[in-house]
């Protein structure tokens, strides 16, 4: 599969593109070739146990029946939870009980999740005896960029936290590092060193995947990981078949990667075809590996009519009130523009006053709309501005008595995801005034976890109303916290993809929207291969694949939901947003 491998290889990539596949696979060809190879999944949706018909879990174990291959499944939150305790236990009965709450919010979301992960399997990266025992040690997804900047950090981060200093999204989680700072420069010392370490960047053949993954290798690079491979995974096979929507797919991949960006295209570079099977079994993984072309079979159960709901249905109870907020959220890639475009399209048709915000760099939202429509306004929050004048405020308030080691700190924290969500959120607060006139449809949106910390540091929800202008009754102040959580006025619409992880990562989003007592109004399965209409083979099979996920979804997670077709193009202009509300979304 891969050529020449190091002792210690990482696979990383967004949710959903086959890290998994690519690195159980890649454990087992090494095994076949005599190598001793541990497998580590950091992965929050790691199957490697079913992968190999092994239940592994936080412990090193023997996978069944494939001598020289051992594995260990690293449960982030698992992971996370003890490290909160670690951190958090000795604080209990020193601090007061609001600060505890804060403490316990800033340690909640994705970077002590990611950090406690790597506190784990960083106790395998530098444990000499046990990485001995081995040929090479593959790793399930890995670190930031953003993680691996801050474990570089000098600093006591416990000291810095307990004095208060920022609205900080990231130092929370970093209060437990100091008593292992030699662990874990050894370890970053490890991920730099290209003699034992390759990173392979895993991403779908999308326009969107490219460029979000060049900005992951270039922001790697700068931080010393400069052994990238890259692995372009579920290709359209170039067949004779002329089913109409396998020709649209094999040229959009075929686009894409003519047009990736130039120093991405200069790393190596494996490809790996649209497989129809789950790779499930040593079987499937080893033809995976081999390039071997598959049997292709079909469930009866995807011949049977299948009714599934569309957009329509979806729009129409937020229709009704004429009004009020309508925001998109969901992980990189699942649709979120052309979902927000096509509601604020069809509800400007239908004659109401909409305006459409975004915030996403690469939305190109006049180029996705095509032409001007009457009733829509669209407007663009530009995140790198938001940033920046939150940054200053930041800066000139929290960081104007730190000293040098503290200011380099606070300095990254800004640099975090969470970050750049706070600081939009209050360029989107300003257009949240304008749904109690009209419809506002926002694309990308804070998570739940970014909603709670701005509450629970007050800096946000309670500065309003305590800072509320005289005359003006608390009681009658609503803040765009309350808003959000106000079901008659905001509706919250999570997008995803049909298939395990995206679907895992979307049921993770909206535990932390209730947590912040925002409850989703309905769900949107995007790019469905079963509600779209094709006659190939190889598509037939991944279609029947969506079946489970969509059950999940409908059974387990939202009463209001609607699946949307695979699209032979991409939905630009007017008529095309339009269309996605007509189809029947009946398979037959």
């Amino acid at each position: 599969m891969f050529d020449n491998l190091p002792k210690f290889i990482f696979f990383t990539g967004k949710g959903g593109v086959g890290k998994t596949s690519l690195a159980c696979s890649s454990a087992l060809n090494l095994v076949d070739s005599g190598k001793k190879i541990l497998l580590v999944s950091t992965d929050p949706a790691s199957n490697v146990g079913q992968v190999f018909d092994t239940k592994i879990g936080n412990k090193i174990t023997p996978i069944s029946g494939v001598s020289g291959l051992d594995a260990i499944e690293i449960n982030p939150e698992e992971a996370a939870e003890k490290y909160r305790e670690r951190i958090v236990g000795p604080m209990r009965g020193v601090l007061p009980e609001q600060t505890l709450k804060s403490i316990e919010e800033q340690l909640s979301g994705a970077c002590t999740t990611e950090i406690a992960a790597f506190d784990e399997f960083t106790g395998l990266l530098t444990n000499a005896d046990l990485v001995d025992e081995y040929d090479h040690v593959v790793f399930d997804t890995a670190p930031t960029g953003h993680t691996i900047r801050l474990l570089k950090l000098p600093g006591a981060w416990t000291d810095f936290l307990k004095t208060g200093t920022g609205d900080a999204s990231c130092l929370g989680p970093l209060a437990g590092l100091e008593k292992q700072r030699e662990r874990y420069a050894a370890a970053v010392d490890r991920l730099g060193d290209a003699d034992l370490t390759r990173l392979i960047l895993v991403a779908r053949p999308r326009h969107s995947a490219m460029t979000e993954l060049a900005r992951t290798s270039r922001e790697l690079a700068g931080i010393g990981i400069k052994n990238q491979h890259l692995a372009i995974n579920g290709l359209m096979p170039d067949d004779e078949n002329s089913d109409p929507l396998a020709a649209a797919l094999s040229r959009k991949d075929q686009d894409a990667l003519v047009s990736m960006d130039s120093e991405l295209a200069k790393l190596p570079r494996n490809t790996f075809r649209l497989r129809s099977e789950n790779l499930v079994g040593k079987d499937a993984l080893r033809r995976f590996a081999s390039s071997e072309i598959e049997a292709l079979t079909l469930n009866s159960e995807i011949d049977d009519q299948t009714e599934l709901p569309t957009l329509s249905a979806l729009i129409g109870d937020m229709e009704q009130r004429g009004k009020g907020l309508i925001m998109f959220m969901g992980k990189g890639g699942v649709g979120k523009t052309t979902m927000a475009a096509a509601f604020a399209t069809e509800l400007a048709s239908r004659g109401h006053a909409v305006l459409l915000t975004t915030t996403d760099p690469a939305a190109h939202l006049t180029e996705t709309l095509g032409q001007d429509l009457q009733n829509l306004t669209v407007s663009r929050i530009d995140p790198e501005v938001e940033i920046a004048r939150y940054r200053e405020q930041v800066l000139s308030t929290k960081g104007k008595d730190l000293d040098a080691e503290g200011l380099a700190i606070l300095e990254e924290d800004l640099r975090s995801p969470c970050t750049e969500e706070i600081a939009v959120f209050q360029a989107f607060s300003r257009a949240i005034r304008e749904s109690t006139k009209k419809f506002v449809v926002m694309d990308t949106a804070p998570t739940g976890h970014t909603l709670l910390l701005l509450d629970a540091t007050g800096s946000y929800h309670r500065d309003i109303v305590r800072h509320s202008s005289s005359g003006k009754q608390p009681s009658k102040l609503i803040t765009p916290m309350m808003r959000l959580q106000d079901p008659k006025r905001t509706s919250i619409v999570i997008v995803t993809l049909p298939e395990t992880t995206p679907v895992l990562e979307a049921e993770h989003l909206q535990n932390d929207l209730n947590r912040a007592g925002i409850k989703p109004s309905g769900w949107i399965i995007n790019s469905s291969l079963l509600a779209a209409e094709t006659k190939h083979p190889l598509l037939r099979c991944r279609a029947n694949s969506e079946i489970d996920q969509i059950s999940k979804v409908r059974d387990n997670l939202t009463k209001h939901y609607a699946v949307v077709p695979m699209q032979h193009e991409e939905p630009v202009g007017v008529e095309k947003l339009r269309a996605l509300f007509k189809t029947s979304n009946i398979h037959v």
